[in-house]
């Protein structure tokens, strides 16, 4: 399949390129990005092509693979979704709910595959573990701490405007979500307190009547930094593995779902969908943030 990369920062460098480009299944077609200079030198070093112009690319692939910030990836999926692309995206899929369903709604109507690079989803310990965990069932509550401290000299993604703007609400809450979600089922209600720093608080009642609380921050006092998840229930408490860190692996397991949901298979679970009800709850959570109000879904 012939795939073009929409980007040039640390993502597209860590997890993108390296995946496309070592992939056995993938020509890697080519690269744009909004600074050609960028693009050229990323290019370059996976022996492909730049691109100028967006269309152009667009129309010498059958998929494209976007690592841009959210409100730039939105218009563009949905330019590639209607050309009728395969789409992998990243997390979230839009900062608003309608951009996100107007890119489902395209995928669903021209029958693509799409899959959302929840990143640690695609390693087989989390993979493992979540599929697990939704067969025991009988769960009544879960907890997420996803507190880290990325605005420091040698962390390449201090310097992502978006993510300083947004914090980690939106930056790893969807990483939190996508744990959460399969395992207690969609979220029904959300109510959310700001804390310290960009620290945020979200209490989410899922459709079973489980209550999931999840700590996100990606400014936290590095003394504090974590990363910790358990289910509680009937079964008793399941911690959450660590999973390795590896992430031009984990797309390319991204992308071998992609594949194999183009060539009629099933959709994968983390697909353009599921990123459209991430993207709910995160607007619901910055609601009541916003207003103080608990924000019902669905």
């Amino acid at each position: 399949m012939r795939f073009g990369l929409f980007g040039t920062g640390p993502w597209a460098h860590l997890a993108h390129a390296p995946a496309l480009a070592a992939h056995p299944e993938v020509e890697f077609t080519g690269v744009w990005g909004r600074d050609s200079a960028k693009a050229a030198e990323l290019a370059g070093k996976f022996e492909t092509r730049a691109y100028s112009d967006i269309d152009s690319l667009i129309g010498d692939v059958d998929a494209v693979a976007i690592a841009l910030p959210p409100d730039v990836q939105a218009p563009l999926a949905l330019r590639a979704a209607e050309a009728g692309r395969h789409l992998v995206l990243d997390k979230p899929v839009a900062l608003r709910t309608e951009d996100a369903e107007a890119v489902a709604a395209a995928v669903a109507a021209r029958k693509l595959a799409s899959v959302v690079f929840f990143t640690r989803r695609f390693t087989p310990e989390l993979d493992a573990f979540v599929t697990e965990a939704a067969a025991t069932g009988g769960w009544t509550e879960a907890r997420v701490d996803h507190l880290g401290s990325i605005f420091t000299p040698d962390n390449p993604f201090g310097a992502s405007p978006w993510r300083r703007e947004r914090g980690g609400l939106w930056d790893v809450g969807p990483h939190a979500l996508a744990l959460v979600v399969p395992v207690l089922g969609p979220v029904t209600e959300v109510a959310a307190m700001a804390g310290p720093r960009d620290i945020t608080h979200v209490v989410l009642r899922h459709a079973g009547g489980a209550i999931s609380r999840l700590t996100l921050a990606v400014d936290a006092p590095e003394a504090s930094a974590r990363e910790e998840a358990v289910f509680a229930g009937e079964a008793g408490l399941l911690t959450v593995p660590r999973a390795r860190w590896s992430p031009d692996e984990a797309l390319g397991r991204a992308v071998d779902q992609l594949l194999a949901a183009a060539a009629g298979g099933a959709s994968p679970s983390c697909d353009v969908r599921f990123g459209a009800d991430v993207t709910a709850v995160l607007v619901a959570a910055e609601t009541a943030l916003r207003d103080g109000v608990t924000v019902t879904l669905r």
